[in-house]
């Protein structure tokens, strides 16, 4: 495990608290706004905007005259390389669907990893003004009315659980089916919160999020705020989450392993 002195410490999250400032003032503007939207998928629907690419290219700026040799991967430019092992990961909008349709459970997502381990994290909400942040031993949830610490709530039975998925339509029919199975253990689903649901999930008010199809940049700056916040996150098979693909976030290691019965059925690599 990457070990960061505290004034390593201390730089780097108020760097990520810079880049989440410029984020914010570049897409704000956009919002609720007429918008030019492009489809980058051949097949279905992948939507990007001026507001993704806007986001991206400041937070970019900084990186690269703050932290020239480190490593960036971006959901909207290319790759840039570096010699240092820290890499920033970069989702300037997750949630794009949201944000056309006007609707706030979009975010900002900045992630730090340390050779492929991801290290920091944070999740900004720019409309609502909320940030969650994530780094070793911790989390924190700042709003316009201050701060706190954040804790995911105890729940240790999957019948007691809160779910949360984006859209069930984007499984397979065989990952579809594993994710009816756990749904119909729990107490509540609630669909299409895209990154919001982890941040939920952290707050203690969502208790389980499962998902497939995911890339880097949509999970990687989220781990450090789920397990900063005492939650596990594995993929299907239980191991940690160092790309995409198929992804479990769960308050308690017990809830995670009853929804894993089920997934594991349909688990990928």
């Amino acid at each position: 495990m990457t070990v960061l002195s505290d004034a390593d410490l201390r730089s780097l999250l108020a760097f990520i608290d810079e880049l989440a400032d410029a984020a914010r003032a570049a897409v704000l503007p956009f919002f609720r706004q007429s918008l030019s939207v492009e489809n980058k998928a051949l097949k279905g629907f992948d939507p990007v905007t001026e507001a993704d690419r806007a986001a991206e290219s400041a937070m970019r700026a900084l990186i690269v005259s703050r932290y020239p040799h480190h490593a960036v991967l971006g959901e909207e430019f290319d790759d840039i390389g570096g010699s240092s092992p820290w890499r920033w990961i970069l989702d300037p909008i997750d949630g794009t669907r949201a944000f056309i349709s006007g609707l706030p459970t979009w975010g900002v997502l900045i992630g730090l990893t340390h050779e492929g381990a991801p290290v920091l994290g944070a999740l900004d909400q720019p409309y609502l003004q909320e940030r969650f942040v994530g780094f070793p031993g911790g989390a924190v949830f700042r709003n316009p009315q201050g701060e706190r610490a954040l804790t995911v709530r105890s729940c240790t039975v999957l019948t007691d659980a809160t779910l949360s998925t984006t859209d069930p339509e984007l499984f397979s029919p065989s990952e579809k089916g594993a994710f009816d199975q756990v749904r119909a253990a729990t107490r509540l689903t609630r669909l299409g919160l895209d990154c919001y649901a982890y941040g939920m999930l952290a707050a203690g008010h969502i208790d389980l999020v499962i998902e497939s199809g995911l890339k880097p940049f949509d999970i990687l700056p989220l781990a450090p705020i789920i397990e900063g916040a005492g939650g596990v996150l594995t993929d299907w098979r239980g191991r940690p989450v160092r790309g995409g693909g198929q992804v479990v976030a769960a308050a308690s290691r017990e809830i995670l392993e009853e929804a894993r019965i089920a997934l594991r059925r349909s688990a990928i690599g």
